[in-house]
């Protein structure tokens, strides 16, 4: 990874005052934390893979009672955080038994929690929060995996078959899921900018479009750590529906503005660099291709297109991505892909790769030029 725009980035945000909002992702990369040992004899691999299921729950839980930050200001006992949430104390107790023995809380006395560097990832406005992902991951995404086997058995999403319509029309149609699930997309995209702005270069960039872009965060950071750069968030309706009007067009100085569209449509035309985050993994192939063309007809004939995704690796070695691709396959049909295969896919669309450049994140930043 380039060194330059990693000590760029780094001495800018120390500028701005954003190092705390830097430092969950340093942390993460330089000291991940360790889920705790089992004390007792374990029950063999396979049953613990197969009953991973009861932890994300119990993690989703804790998220939705919102404890982690009823805990900010020092640990309470289970009856006082039961009070607070409307729960059965003893139900309680035996959640957060469960969740410290993981090293997610930390019991601290018999009937006495606090928060631990895991749960800190819980709380609202943290930074690096993870809360609203973990509660459309507790809620919508678990609905839907509970039916995989209709997705492999039939190639087809099985959110379609559980809630009776598709991923992005039931959000339209349920605003709570909706902003949870948009509150996810802002969790990860808080710190993946940083990611990607100390692995990519944008000192040259005068425009850039985050085409899917949602609630605005990655672009906000660009924009904030490069002034001298113009921006343009644009998605569906719904997705910006949260940002504040004041707001728009007034973002970082003027620099940001938001514009309501359906990128199988088209998106604004124009910009130096057409920016993908998260995007074309939610598609198939034959959608994927229309989302690419729409922004080479949009793009300069100078311009750039960045896919910021997972890349599966070409071998048979352990990758997240390769898990995710199932997730993606249960929610809209989705896939992530190899190198190989994004190559493919945007030659299809009009473009060549001109480079891969990872991140400290599992992301990669691809960057693709017009043919």
């Amino acid at each position: 990874m380039p060194l330059w725009p990693v000590l760029r980035s780094l001495y800018r945000a120390s500028r701005k005052g954003l190092l705390a909002e830097l430092k969950p992702l340093l942390k993460e990369i330089l000291w991940p934390p360790r889920i705790a040992n089992t004390a007792s004899p374990a029950p063999p691999v396979l049953f613990q893979l197969a009953s991973g299921y009861w932890l994300s729950q119990a993690i989703y839980v804790a998220a939705k009672l919102g404890i982690a930050d009823l805990l900010i200001g020092g640990p309470q006992s289970c009856d006082s955080l039961a009070s607070a949430t409307g729960s059965d104390p003893s139900a309680l107790y035996r959640l957060l038994r469960a969740l410290s023995s993981v090293g997610v809380f930390s019991q601290v006395s018999t009937n006495c929690f606090g928060l631990s560097p895991l749960a800190r990832g819980l709380q609202s406005d943290a930074p690096g929060s993870l809360r609203a992902m973990v509660i459309t991951i507790g809620e919508i995404h678990y609905q839907a995996c509970g039916s995989l086997l209709h997705s492999v058995q039939t190639g087809s999403p099985a959110f379609n078959q559980v809630f009776g319509t598709s991923l992005f029309e039931y959000l339209q149609q349920n605003v709570e899921a909706a902003d949870a699930f948009n509150g996810g997309m802002t969790n990860l995209s808080s710190m993946l900018a940083y990611a990607i702005l100390m692995a990519y270069d944008f000192e040259k960039v005068c425009s850039i479009v985050d085409v899917g872009g949602g609630e605005g965060e990655l672009l906000l950071k660009i924009l904030e750590l490069n002034p001298k750069m113009k921006g343009t968030v644009f998605d569906l309706p719904e997705a910006i529906r949260n940002v504040r009007p004041e707001f728009n067009g007034n973002g970082c100085g003027g620099r940001c503005s938001y514009v309501a569209g359906d990128f199988f449509t088209a998106v604004p035309i124009g910009s130096e660099v057409y920016l993908l985050c998260g995007v074309i993994h939610d598609w198939d192939d034959t959608h994927a291709i229309t989302i690419l063309k729409n922004c080479r007809s949009a793009i300069t004939a100078e311009g750039k297109l960045l896919i910021v995704e997972m890349l599966v690796p070409e071998s048979n070695s352990t990758s997240f991505s390769k898990l995710l691709d199932l997730n993606m396959l249960v929610m809209n049909g989705g896939r992530e892909r190899t190198r190989s295969e994004f190559s493919a896919l945007l030659d299809a669309a009009g473009y060549r790769v001109a480079r891969v450049i990872p991140t400290m994140a599992p992301q990669s930043v691809i960057e693709a030029v017009v043919k």
